[in-house]
């Protein structure tokens, strides 16, 4: 019962996730924290970030670690495959309509209309993951006086270095592991 629920999952994961891996993140804790229960909040943001510092698209990495953390080597291939195969089947048509079609003028107007939609998922997918960190709540659920202080420096100083010195996502994500790191061990030492 558990594998049918994760691949039905998936499925429509994989089937409404327009705008990549990130767009992905809400569906995929829609229907694993909210809808079916399987993991808590906290589990679901320990696994998205370590399938963002996996290689590879997110939301197959999320699939993978879900299937492996609920169902073991089986939950594994059915939530990838489940991930998988819509998103297969919709591009494979989606690429045969628009080479047939691409020169009609509606189908650039269908294109445009949809880009806002994918800024609002990847954007809803940001602010969670943000929310998570800082206050370790749902963004309907925040109290300000929960705020984690050191998420919040963390971030603050990432973000700074980030867009004024123009260093690498991949230096500032390790970077900010190792200060977290030390700072949580200083503080668990006094």
């Amino acid at each position: 019962m558990l594998l049918l629920k994760l691949f039905f999952a998936f499925i429509q994961v994989g089937m409404f996730s327009v705008g990549g891996g990130y767009a992905a993140i809400p569906l995929i804790q829609e229907q694993i924290v909210n809808i079916y229960g399987l993991m808590t909040l906290e589990e679901f943001s320990d696994l998205i970030t370590v399938a963002e510092m996996t290689p590879g698209p997110i939301s197959i990495n999320s699939a993978t670690f879900v299937g492996m953390r609920l169902a073991g080597i089986p939950g594994v291939l059915l939530c990838s495959i489940g991930c998988i195969i819509p998103s297969f089947c919709i591009c494979l048509t989606l690429a045969h309509f628009y080479y047939k079609y691409r020169t009609v003028s509606g189908v650039q107007v269908v294109l445009g209309a949809l880009r806002p939609a994918v800024v609002a998922l990847i954007g809803s997918a940001g602010a969670s993951i943000l929310m998570l960190g800082l206050f370790q709540a749902e963004i309907q659920n925040i109290v300000l006086s929960n705020i984690r202080l050191v998420e919040l420096a963390i971030f603050v100083v990432a973000l700074l270095i980030l867009r004024k010195f123009k260093v690498s996502a991949i230096s500032i994500i390790l970077g900010s592991g190792v200060v977290g790191t030390v700072i949580y061990a200083l503080m668990g030492a006094i």
